[in-house]
Protein backbone atom coordinates (compact mmCIF):
# COMPACT_ATOMS: atom_id res chain seq x y z
CA UNK A 1 0.00 0.00 0.00
CA UNK A 2 0.79 3.16 -1.01
CA UNK A 3 1.59 5.96 2.11
CA UNK A 4 2.56 9.58 1.93
CA UNK A 5 4.32 11.41 4.12
CA UNK A 6 3.97 15.16 5.11
CA UNK A 7 6.82 17.25 6.27
CA UNK A 8 7.13 20.74 7.23
CA UNK A 9 6.91 23.10 4.02
CA UNK A 10 10.39 25.01 3.15
CA UNK A 11 9.10 26.81 0.04
CA UNK A 12 8.54 30.24 -0.79
CA UNK A 13 4.57 30.75 -0.40
CA UNK A 14 5.06 35.09 -1.24
CA UNK A 15 3.86 34.11 -5.03
CA UNK A 16 0.69 33.07 -4.01
CA UNK A 17 -0.29 35.92 -1.97
CA UNK A 18 -2.69 37.77 -4.63
CA UNK A 19 -1.22 41.58 -3.86
CA UNK A 20 -5.02 42.57 -4.73
CA UNK A 21 -6.74 40.51 -1.93
CA UNK A 22 -4.08 41.76 0.38
CA UNK A 23 -4.97 45.52 0.14
CA UNK A 24 -8.45 44.65 0.23
CA UNK A 25 -8.01 42.84 3.23
CA UNK A 26 -5.73 45.53 5.12
CA UNK A 27 -8.36 48.37 3.94
CA UNK A 28 -9.68 48.73 7.21
CA UNK A 29 -5.67 49.07 8.55
CA UNK A 30 -4.55 51.30 6.00
CA UNK A 31 -7.52 53.65 6.68
CA UNK A 32 -7.87 53.69 9.85
CA UNK A 33 -9.18 57.16 11.07
CA UNK A 34 -8.73 56.89 15.07
CA UNK A 35 -12.24 54.92 15.62
CA UNK A 36 -11.50 52.08 18.47
CA UNK A 37 -13.83 48.97 17.08
CA UNK A 38 -13.17 46.06 19.00
CA UNK A 39 -14.73 43.63 16.18
CA UNK A 40 -11.90 45.03 13.56
CA UNK A 41 -8.77 42.57 13.50
CA UNK A 42 -6.55 45.50 13.45
CA UNK A 43 -8.00 46.79 16.87
CA UNK A 44 -4.89 45.86 18.68
CA UNK A 45 -2.63 48.42 16.61
CA UNK A 46 -3.08 52.18 17.34
CA UNK A 47 -3.29 53.11 13.63
CA UNK A 48 -0.12 54.57 13.11
CA UNK A 49 1.42 53.55 9.95
CA UNK A 50 4.92 52.12 11.02
CA UNK A 51 6.50 48.72 9.40
CA UNK A 52 5.79 47.45 12.65
CA UNK A 53 2.16 48.06 12.46
CA UNK A 54 2.26 46.67 8.74
CA UNK A 55 4.00 43.04 9.21
CA UNK A 56 1.67 42.70 12.15
CA UNK A 57 -1.68 43.39 9.94
CA UNK A 58 0.15 40.96 7.36
CA UNK A 59 -0.01 38.62 9.89
CA UNK A 60 -3.02 38.78 10.54
CA UNK A 61 -4.75 38.79 7.27
CA UNK A 62 -2.52 35.75 6.62
CA UNK A 63 -3.86 33.92 9.77
CA UNK A 64 -7.73 34.63 8.91
CA UNK A 65 -7.30 32.24 5.74
CA UNK A 66 -8.56 34.67 3.37
CA UNK A 67 -5.93 34.79 1.20
CA UNK A 68 -4.66 31.00 0.58
CA UNK A 69 -6.88 27.88 -0.12
CA UNK A 70 -7.02 25.54 1.96
CA UNK A 71 -4.54 23.76 0.60
CA UNK A 72 -2.30 26.26 0.50
CA UNK A 73 -2.96 27.41 4.12
CA UNK A 74 -2.21 24.80 5.81
CA UNK A 75 1.72 25.14 3.93
CA UNK A 76 1.12 28.33 5.89
CA UNK A 77 0.17 27.13 9.35
CA UNK A 78 2.88 24.36 9.30
CA UNK A 79 5.82 27.08 8.59
CA UNK A 80 7.65 28.00 11.74
CA UNK A 81 8.18 31.59 13.03
CA UNK A 82 11.38 32.33 11.35
CA UNK A 83 9.59 31.09 8.24
CA UNK A 84 6.62 33.19 8.37
CA UNK A 85 8.50 36.41 9.28
CA UNK A 86 10.70 35.68 6.32
CA UNK A 87 7.36 34.94 3.98
CA UNK A 88 6.21 38.57 5.70
CA UNK A 89 9.31 40.14 4.30
CA UNK A 90 9.14 38.93 0.71
CA UNK A 91 5.55 40.31 0.79
CA UNK A 92 6.07 44.14 2.14
CA UNK A 93 9.15 43.55 -0.49
CA UNK A 94 6.67 42.55 -3.27
CA UNK A 95 4.04 45.81 -2.34
CA UNK A 96 7.40 47.84 -2.32
CA UNK A 97 8.02 46.50 -5.89
CA UNK A 98 4.58 47.39 -7.24
CA UNK A 99 4.07 51.10 -6.17
CA UNK A 100 1.33 49.90 -3.48
CA UNK A 101 3.48 51.09 -0.72
CA UNK A 102 6.64 53.72 -0.12
CA UNK A 103 8.98 52.04 2.96
CA UNK A 104 11.36 53.70 5.03
CA UNK A 105 14.34 51.35 5.26
CA UNK A 106 15.19 51.19 8.99
CA UNK A 107 18.91 52.75 9.62
CA UNK A 108 21.65 49.81 10.11
CA UNK A 109 23.42 49.66 13.18
CA UNK A 110 21.19 50.86 15.28
CA UNK A 111 19.95 49.28 18.95
CA UNK A 112 16.52 48.40 19.96
CA UNK A 113 14.74 51.98 20.95
CA UNK A 114 16.66 53.98 19.36
CA UNK A 115 15.46 56.56 16.54
CA UNK A 116 15.36 55.08 13.07
CA UNK A 117 14.98 51.57 14.24
CA UNK A 118 12.91 48.56 12.61
CA UNK A 119 10.05 49.83 15.15
CA UNK A 120 9.76 53.54 14.35
CA UNK A 121 10.18 53.33 10.53
CA UNK A 122 7.37 54.11 8.34
CA UNK A 123 5.20 53.66 5.34
CA UNK A 124 3.06 55.67 3.41
CA UNK A 125 0.35 54.18 0.80
CA UNK A 126 1.09 55.57 -2.98
CA UNK A 127 -0.93 57.02 -5.47
CA UNK A 128 -1.35 53.65 -7.04
CA UNK A 129 -2.56 52.07 -3.79
CA UNK A 130 -4.99 54.93 -3.06
CA UNK A 131 -6.19 54.64 -6.33
CA UNK A 132 -6.85 50.77 -5.96
CA UNK A 133 -8.73 51.13 -2.41
CA UNK A 134 -10.93 53.58 -4.85
CA UNK A 135 -11.70 51.11 -7.16
CA UNK A 136 -12.54 48.31 -4.57
CA UNK A 137 -14.65 51.32 -2.77
CA UNK A 138 -16.41 52.11 -5.97
CA UNK A 139 -16.99 48.47 -7.20
CA UNK A 140 -18.55 47.55 -3.56
CA UNK A 141 -20.66 50.78 -4.17
CA UNK A 142 -22.07 50.55 -7.40
CA UNK A 143 -22.14 47.13 -7.19
CA UNK A 144 -25.53 46.39 -5.64
CA UNK A 145 -26.97 49.16 -7.94
CA UNK A 146 -26.11 46.56 -11.22
CA UNK A 147 -25.75 47.79 -14.69
CA UNK A 148 -25.36 51.42 -15.21
CA UNK A 149 -23.73 53.19 -18.40
CA UNK A 150 -21.43 55.91 -17.09
CA UNK A 151 -19.88 58.53 -19.06
CA UNK A 152 -19.71 62.33 -19.15
CA UNK A 153 -22.30 64.74 -18.04
CA UNK A 154 -25.22 65.09 -20.22
CA UNK A 155 -27.03 68.23 -21.29
CA UNK A 156 -29.76 69.21 -23.41
CA UNK A 157 -27.37 71.87 -25.50
CA UNK A 158 -25.40 70.61 -28.96
CA UNK A 159 -22.22 71.46 -30.37
CA UNK A 160 -20.21 70.88 -33.09
CA UNK A 161 -18.07 67.85 -31.68
CA UNK A 162 -16.23 64.14 -32.63
CA UNK A 163 -19.49 62.22 -31.01
CA UNK A 164 -22.15 63.40 -33.52
CA UNK A 165 -25.76 62.50 -32.76
CA UNK A 166 -26.62 62.76 -36.84
CA UNK A 167 -27.57 66.10 -37.33
CA UNK A 168 -25.36 68.93 -38.85
CA UNK A 169 -25.03 72.87 -38.82
CA UNK A 170 -23.62 75.35 -41.15
CA UNK A 171 -19.79 75.75 -40.08
CA UNK A 172 -19.36 79.01 -37.77
CA UNK A 173 -15.95 80.18 -36.94
CA UNK A 174 -14.73 78.26 -33.58
CA UNK A 175 -16.27 75.26 -34.66
CA UNK A 176 -14.70 71.91 -34.78
CA UNK A 177 -13.72 71.30 -38.24
CA UNK A 178 -16.18 67.40 -38.63
CA UNK A 179 -17.19 67.61 -41.85
CA UNK A 180 -20.11 66.62 -42.57
CA UNK A 181 -19.32 65.26 -46.58
CA UNK A 182 -22.76 64.73 -47.72
CA UNK A 183 -24.79 67.54 -46.70
CA UNK A 184 -21.33 70.14 -47.74
CA UNK A 185 -21.81 68.38 -51.07
CA UNK A 186 -25.65 68.55 -51.43
CA UNK A 187 -24.92 72.23 -50.77
CA UNK A 188 -22.51 72.18 -53.79
CA UNK A 189 -24.95 70.31 -55.99
CA UNK A 190 -27.89 72.59 -55.14
CA UNK A 191 -25.77 75.88 -55.78
CA UNK A 192 -23.28 74.49 -59.12
CA UNK A 193 -25.53 71.80 -60.31
CA UNK A 194 -23.95 68.19 -60.89
CA UNK A 195 -22.68 68.97 -64.42
CA UNK A 196 -19.19 68.64 -63.82
CA UNK A 197 -18.05 69.83 -67.95
CA UNK A 198 -18.80 73.19 -67.28
CA UNK A 199 -17.00 73.12 -64.12
CA UNK A 200 -13.36 71.84 -66.06
CA UNK A 201 -14.28 69.05 -63.34
CA UNK A 202 -13.89 71.03 -60.79
CA UNK A 203 -16.22 71.57 -57.67
CA UNK A 204 -16.50 75.42 -56.53
CA UNK A 205 -16.57 75.40 -53.08
CA UNK A 206 -17.42 77.99 -50.63
CA UNK A 207 -17.77 79.57 -47.47
CA UNK A 208 -21.30 79.02 -46.97
CA UNK A 209 -21.49 75.21 -48.35
CA UNK A 210 -19.79 73.97 -44.98
CA UNK A 211 -21.73 71.97 -43.05
CA UNK A 212 -20.10 70.42 -39.95
CA UNK A 213 -21.59 67.49 -37.90
CA UNK A 214 -23.46 68.45 -34.60
CA UNK A 215 -23.00 66.29 -31.06
CA UNK A 216 -24.18 66.71 -27.97
CA UNK A 217 -22.91 69.10 -25.51
CA UNK A 218 -21.12 67.67 -22.61
CA UNK A 219 -20.28 69.63 -19.71
CA UNK A 220 -17.46 69.19 -17.44
CA UNK A 221 -17.72 69.62 -13.37
CA UNK A 222 -15.02 71.12 -10.79
CA UNK A 223 -15.88 69.40 -7.41
CA UNK A 224 -14.85 70.27 -4.09
CA UNK A 225 -15.84 67.19 -1.57
CA UNK A 226 -15.88 69.08 1.99
CA UNK A 227 -15.13 66.49 4.47
CA UNK A 228 -16.14 67.13 7.89
CA UNK A 229 -13.03 65.46 10.33
CA UNK A 230 -14.26 66.81 13.76
CA UNK A 231 -14.11 64.29 16.57
CA UNK A 232 -18.03 63.66 16.35
CA UNK A 233 -17.36 61.96 13.31
CA UNK A 234 -16.29 58.81 15.46
CA UNK A 235 -18.14 59.62 18.72
CA UNK A 236 -21.63 57.84 19.86
CA UNK A 237 -20.25 54.47 19.56
CA UNK A 238 -19.81 54.58 15.71
CA UNK A 239 -17.36 55.53 13.10
CA UNK A 240 -18.78 57.50 10.38
CA UNK A 241 -15.46 59.18 9.18
CA UNK A 242 -13.72 55.68 7.76
CA UNK A 243 -16.89 54.84 4.91
CA UNK A 244 -16.70 59.17 4.45
CA UNK A 245 -13.14 58.92 2.78
CA UNK A 246 -13.87 55.48 1.53
CA UNK A 247 -16.78 57.56 -0.47
CA UNK A 248 -14.50 60.15 -1.17
CA UNK A 249 -11.71 57.73 -2.59
CA UNK A 250 -14.52 56.05 -5.05
CA UNK A 251 -15.84 59.19 -6.16
CA UNK A 252 -12.29 60.34 -6.82
CA UNK A 253 -11.83 57.26 -8.85
CA UNK A 254 -15.19 57.88 -10.50
CA UNK A 255 -14.22 60.84 -11.67
CA UNK A 256 -10.50 60.14 -13.12
CA UNK A 257 -11.50 56.84 -14.95
CA UNK A 258 -14.73 58.17 -16.45
CA UNK A 259 -15.50 61.98 -16.13
CA UNK A 260 -11.76 62.97 -17.18
CA UNK A 261 -12.84 66.17 -18.10
CA UNK A 262 -13.64 66.77 -14.58
CA UNK A 263 -11.52 67.82 -11.43
CA UNK A 264 -12.25 66.59 -7.67
CA UNK A 265 -9.82 68.41 -4.48
CA UNK A 266 -10.31 67.42 -0.81
CA UNK A 267 -10.97 69.72 1.98
CA UNK A 268 -11.08 69.13 5.67
CA UNK A 269 -13.14 71.32 8.18
CA UNK A 270 -12.98 70.94 11.98
CA UNK A 271 -11.84 74.20 14.36
CA UNK A 272 -10.74 75.50 10.88
CA UNK A 273 -10.13 73.79 7.51
CA UNK A 274 -7.55 72.91 4.79
CA UNK A 275 -6.88 71.57 1.35
CA UNK A 276 -5.20 68.43 0.80
CA UNK A 277 -4.30 66.32 -1.84
CA UNK A 278 -6.28 63.37 -2.70
CA UNK A 279 -3.41 60.75 -2.10
CA UNK A 280 -3.46 62.18 1.34
CA UNK A 281 -7.07 60.87 2.30
CA UNK A 282 -5.97 57.53 3.39
CA UNK A 283 -3.58 58.90 6.44
CA UNK A 284 -6.32 61.44 7.60
CA UNK A 285 -7.79 60.98 11.11
CA UNK A 286 -10.38 63.14 12.74
CA UNK A 287 -9.22 66.63 14.31
CA UNK A 288 -10.22 68.86 16.93
CA UNK A 289 -13.72 68.99 18.14
CA UNK A 290 -15.46 71.96 16.57
CA UNK A 291 -17.50 72.18 13.39
CA UNK A 292 -16.21 75.25 11.57
CA UNK A 293 -18.60 75.00 8.20
CA UNK A 294 -17.56 78.63 7.52
CA UNK A 295 -14.53 77.94 7.13
CA UNK A 296 -14.41 74.84 4.65
CA UNK A 297 -16.76 77.13 2.32
CA UNK A 298 -13.89 79.74 2.39
CA UNK A 299 -11.44 77.42 1.50
CA UNK A 300 -13.63 75.34 -0.86
CA UNK A 301 -14.74 78.66 -3.27
CA UNK A 302 -11.12 79.69 -3.62
CA UNK A 303 -10.23 76.53 -5.26
CA UNK A 304 -13.53 76.77 -7.13
CA UNK A 305 -12.64 80.25 -8.31
CA UNK A 306 -9.52 79.08 -10.29
CA UNK A 307 -11.57 76.57 -12.48
CA UNK A 308 -12.94 77.13 -15.42
CA UNK A 309 -15.52 74.57 -15.58
CA UNK A 310 -18.65 74.80 -16.59
CA UNK A 311 -20.43 73.33 -13.33
CA UNK A 312 -18.55 74.13 -10.11
CA UNK A 313 -20.30 72.62 -6.79
CA UNK A 314 -19.46 71.77 -3.01
CA UNK A 315 -20.24 68.36 -1.68
CA UNK A 316 -20.61 68.53 1.40
CA UNK A 317 -20.04 65.44 3.99
CA UNK A 318 -21.10 66.10 7.83
CA UNK A 319 -22.57 65.05 11.08
CA UNK A 320 -22.90 68.36 12.95
CA UNK A 321 -24.22 72.07 12.80
CA UNK A 322 -21.65 74.73 12.46
CA UNK A 323 -20.16 75.51 16.04
CA UNK A 324 -16.58 77.39 14.99
CA UNK A 325 -16.21 80.50 13.41
CA UNK A 326 -12.97 82.11 11.90
CA UNK A 327 -12.64 85.33 13.34
CA UNK A 328 -10.62 88.59 11.04
CA UNK A 329 -7.76 88.57 13.81
CA UNK A 330 -7.22 84.35 13.37
CA UNK A 331 -8.67 83.55 16.42
CA UNK A 332 -11.43 80.39 16.58
CA UNK A 333 -14.69 81.25 18.13
CA UNK A 334 -16.11 78.27 19.27
CA UNK A 335 -19.59 77.63 20.91
CA UNK A 336 -21.00 73.77 20.83
CA UNK A 337 -24.18 74.13 22.89
CA UNK A 338 -26.98 74.90 20.15
CA UNK A 339 -26.74 77.44 16.94
CA UNK A 340 -24.89 80.21 17.93
CA UNK A 341 -26.52 83.41 15.92
CA UNK A 342 -23.05 84.61 15.33
CA UNK A 343 -21.95 81.65 13.48
CA UNK A 344 -24.88 80.49 12.09
CA UNK A 345 -25.22 84.27 9.89
CA UNK A 346 -21.67 84.36 9.19
CA UNK A 347 -22.13 80.74 7.58
CA UNK A 348 -25.28 81.36 5.81
CA UNK A 349 -23.26 84.79 4.80
CA UNK A 350 -21.42 81.96 2.79
CA UNK A 351 -23.19 80.05 1.49
CA UNK A 352 -25.06 83.50 -0.23
CA UNK A 353 -21.29 83.85 -1.74
CA UNK A 354 -21.77 80.57 -2.94
CA UNK A 355 -25.24 81.35 -4.53
CA UNK A 356 -23.77 84.50 -6.06
CA UNK A 357 -20.75 82.68 -7.41
CA UNK A 358 -23.26 80.14 -9.09
CA UNK A 359 -21.90 77.47 -7.05
CA UNK A 360 -24.03 74.34 -6.03
CA UNK A 361 -23.76 72.75 -2.45
CA UNK A 362 -25.37 69.70 -2.31
CA UNK A 363 -25.15 68.33 1.33
CA UNK A 364 -24.78 64.31 3.05
CA UNK A 365 -25.78 64.28 6.60
CA UNK A 366 -24.96 61.61 8.27
CA UNK A 367 -27.11 62.55 11.45
CA UNK A 368 -30.90 63.69 12.29
CA UNK A 369 -30.02 66.23 15.14
CA UNK A 370 -33.02 68.91 14.73
CA UNK A 371 -31.10 71.56 14.38
CA UNK A 372 -28.62 70.04 12.24
CA UNK A 373 -31.55 69.07 9.37
CA UNK A 374 -32.91 72.55 9.79
CA UNK A 375 -29.39 74.24 8.98
CA UNK A 376 -29.12 71.90 5.89
CA UNK A 377 -32.48 72.90 4.69
CA UNK A 378 -31.86 76.54 4.60
CA UNK A 379 -28.93 75.67 3.22
CA UNK A 380 -30.53 73.86 0.12
CA UNK A 381 -33.32 76.77 -0.44
CA UNK A 382 -30.38 79.64 -0.92
CA UNK A 383 -27.74 77.31 -3.08
CA UNK A 384 -30.01 75.19 -5.50
CA UNK A 385 -28.74 72.07 -3.95
CA UNK A 386 -29.55 68.97 -2.64
CA UNK A 387 -29.89 67.72 1.16
CA UNK A 388 -29.96 63.79 1.86
CA UNK A 389 -30.05 62.35 5.48
CA UNK A 390 -28.13 59.25 5.25
CA UNK A 391 -26.10 56.77 7.22
CA UNK A 392 -23.17 56.04 6.69
CA UNK A 393 -22.99 52.27 4.84
CA UNK A 394 -25.90 54.09 2.48
CA UNK A 395 -23.63 57.63 1.87
CA UNK A 396 -22.12 56.21 -1.01
CA UNK A 397 -24.95 54.92 -3.29
CA UNK A 398 -26.72 57.98 -2.61
CA UNK A 399 -23.25 60.33 -3.06
CA UNK A 400 -22.37 58.56 -6.45
CA UNK A 401 -25.67 58.30 -8.17
CA UNK A 402 -26.43 62.12 -7.30
CA UNK A 403 -23.23 62.83 -9.22
CA UNK A 404 -23.73 60.72 -12.17
CA UNK A 405 -27.62 61.70 -11.93
CA UNK A 406 -29.28 64.23 -14.81
CA UNK A 407 -29.97 66.68 -11.51
CA UNK A 408 -26.38 67.86 -12.54
CA UNK A 409 -26.94 69.24 -16.08
CA UNK A 410 -25.76 72.28 -16.27
CA UNK A 411 -28.66 75.28 -16.18
CA UNK A 412 -28.16 77.70 -18.94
Amino acid sequence: MKRVRYTKFTGDLSSSVDLDDLMQALSDFLLDSGFQDPMSRFQSLDGEQTLENLREAIRQALDSGELFDQETQEKYESMDEEQVEELIDQIIQKMQEQNFINAEEPAQGQGQGESGDAESARFEVTDKGMDFLGYKALRELLGPLGKSSLGRHDTRHEAAGVETNGRSKQYEFGDSLNLDITATLSNVFAREGTDFNQHNGKLNLEYSDLQVQQADYQSSCATVVLLDCSHSMILYGEDRFTPAKRVAMALAHLIRTQFPGDTIDLVLFHDSAEHIPISQLPRVKVGPHYTNTREGLRVAQRILARSNKDMRQIVMITDGKPSALTLPDGRIYKNAFGLDPLVIAETLEEVSRCKRSNVMINTFMLASDFQLVQFVQQVSKMCRGKAYFTTPETLGSYLLMDYMSRRMKTVH
